[in-house]
């Protein structure tokens, strides 16, 4: 290094300079760049993997999802038999007839149903049917009636309850009789 010159040196010196912003540039531009698609590409290969993975648990689970589908839909079937069908008024008679037989209540009106949509939820296969009723009974018989049936029938509901003392005779046990008037809002089976 002594037998060179100062400008040879400081040739040198530009040269290994450049050499270095070349190999520096290099590195950000295009292996830097590299680095970050090879990174974004291992992620989605994970990404891709998990979807993989959880496709192939479905499908091992599929005969359990099939048998539990078909469970539910005889369940379904089952709790669709028991709906409103064919002449609703007389359905509502018969089915609060059969109920009520060993409770001391007495329905006094049935007013015909008016038909609506159920509004829970969009494209809700079933329509419903609200059927304003009155009665008088005694206040223990109503409540354990109330919860008894919207507890049997899970597509039934009982809404806007009003009640009244009774007038009743004295010295009769009717003292603690009600006079009664709610709606029952019931679905419809689906004709198919």
């Amino acid at each position: 290094m002594k037998n060179i010159s100062k400008v040879k040196k400081q040739q040198i010196v530009i040269v290994l300079l450049a050499a270095g912003l070349v190999i520096a540039g290099l590195w950000f531009f295009v292996v830097k760049s590299q680095q970050t698609k090879l990174a974004a590409v291992r992620k989605k290969t994970l990404e891709m993997k998990q979807t993989v993975e959880k496709a192939e648990d479905l499908l091992k689970k599929s005969d359990e999802i099939e048998n539990t589908l078909e469970i539910d839909t005889k369940a379904l079937e089952m709790i669709e038999d028991g709906m409103a069908s064919g002449d609703i008024y007389l359905w509502l008679i018969n089915t609060i007839n059969k109920f009520n037989v060993a409770r001391k209540i007495t329905f006094l009106d049935f007013q015909r149903e008016i038909l609506g949509e159920v509004g829970i939820l969009p494209k809700f296969p079933y329509k419903a049917a609200t059927f304003p009723v009155k009665g008088v009974g005694h206040y223990h018989e109503l409540g354990k009636f109330l919860a008894e049936f919207e507890n049997s029938f899970p597509y039934v509901r009982v809404q806007n309850l009003e009640l009244t003392p009774a007038t009743a005779k004295a010295g009769s046990d009717e003292i603690e009789n009600l006079n009664f008037k709610f709606e029952i809002v019931s679905l419809i089976k689906p004709t198919n």
